[in-house]
């Protein structure tokens, strides 16, 4: 455990809960990805390549965070898996809340021909992900980075005149 502390600069023991969201979180999508090229009934098989899956994931991930800690100069290594966890919340709560979005504004593929259907839902897909990138980043104490992320993200986007 002293290792681990050390590797990840966690200094109290709350901050070990990121570690192990991540770990639980990439354990998850390893049996996801699992389960979509194995049929169920293969359990042993399934429960063997996600094993496989698993550590290759871990490594793949660590790589990055590697990269990343140098781009994104974090304090802390812990905040990393901090970041991560925004973005996909951030991601597939976007995702998820587009749809009644959309269904409440009585737009459907019916109504509209299918492209402008399709835009407008990644239009306001994208909307949202922006405004809940911040919130969240916020509610997990990196609004800092997010909000400097995002002037970046919309400068880039052509709003240079909109953010000092």
């Amino acid at each position: 455990m002293k290792k681990l502390k050390e590797r990840w600069e966690i200094h109290k023991n709350w901050q070990l809960l990121f570690p192990v969201i991540g770990l639980i979180a990439l354990i998850y999508s390893a049996y996801k990805l699992s389960s979509s090229f194995i049929a169920p009934t293969y359990n042993t098989y399934i429960y063997i390549l996600t094993a496989i899956l698993f550590f290759a994931l871990l490594k793949l991930v660590l790589t990055i965070f590697n990269r990343l800690e140098k781009k994104w100069q974090v304090t802390y290594r812990w905040e990393l898996i901090t970041i991560f966890l925004v973005f996909a919340f951030t991601g597939s709560s976007s995702v998820f809340v587009s749809r009644p979005i959309i269904k409440l504004a009585g737009i459907t593929k019916d109504n509209l021909p299918l492209a402008l259907y399709w835009i407008l839902y990644i239009f306001i897909g994208f909307v949202f992900y922006q405004v809940t990138l911040v919130l969240m980043g916020w509610l997990f104490g990196q609004f800092k980075f997010f909000w400097n992320f995002e002037k970046k993200m919309l400068r880039r986007l052509g709003f240079k005149r909109f953010i000092n």
